[in-house]
């Protein structure tokens, strides 16, 4: 008689802990298209931000330093300070894309918009449904994604258009896998933590930072190759 109650209450647990993590991601996303638009429609705040480099390059270096304190002091900080420090990089990270919109028409960028999300959602629902364990997978993802930063660092100096779309390709399937594998191990995590609780929190806003990180990510290649520039 226990075992469906005990079935159903995992089941719960594992709803509430992937639907407030998928909302935390969905409310960064909105956060950052709304200041992106916000910014790209001043021509004060663009010039503000983009002709003035030490910003720029304060905000960059802020958008770092929010990463890393979620990343690793996350347990030592309450789950209001990690939401926080969750939207501020979402901010941060709208202030930067703004001229995203003065690089490519707005149609492409909304269109492409919507094929990340597509394919996110796809992507998500095999990660979550799939019997295969993705771990290796990811692993070698995540050593690719190493490798596809140093490219684009050397491809900074050398500028060849060869290595520019070989980066592109590249950077696509890694986040086509690491999206999979990040929803994956979000459900392995949901039946193990309890959402109400400070570690449940801290958790449903690092896993939503790691899918809003594989969204952004992978927006920006695939604008690569659907972005049409104005």
């Amino acid at each position: 008689m226990n075992q469906p109650i005990s079935i159903a209450e995992r089941a719960q647990v594992e709803r509430s802990f992937l639907t407030r993590t998928f909302l935390w991601m969905t409310l960064g996303l909105l956060v950052t298209s709304v200041v992106a638009y916000v910014v790209a429609s001043s021509e004060t705040l663009l010039a503000l931000i983009f002709g003035n480099p030490v910003l720029l390059f304060g905000l960059v270096i802020g958008q770092i330093v929010t990463v890393l304190v979620l990343s690793f002091a996350v347990t030592r900080i309450s789950p209001i300070l990690a939401t926080l420090l969750f939207f501020l990089y979402a901010a941060l990270t709208g202030l930067t894309f703004s001229s995203i919109l003065l690089v490519y028409t707005a149609e492409s960028v909304a269109s492409t918009f919507v094929v990340t999300a597509g394919m996110f959602g796809i992507l998500t629902i095999i990660g979550m449904s799939t019997q295969v364990d993705l771990t290796g997978l990811g692993i070698l993802a995540f050593i690719g994604l190493i490798g596809v930063i140093l490219m684009s660092i050397v491809n900074f100096f050398v500028q060849s258009t060869v290595l520019y779309w070989i980066i592109s390709v590249i950077g696509v399937i890694i986040f086509v896998v690491l999206i999979a594998r990040d929803a994956q191990r979000l459900k392995q995590m949901a039946t193990q933590l309890d959402p109400n609780s400070d570690q449940g929190a801290r958790a449903s806003i690092m896993g939503a930072l790691a899918l809003y990180l594989d969204f952004i990510n992978l927006f920006l290649f695939l604008l690569r190759f659907l972005g049409r520039r104005n």
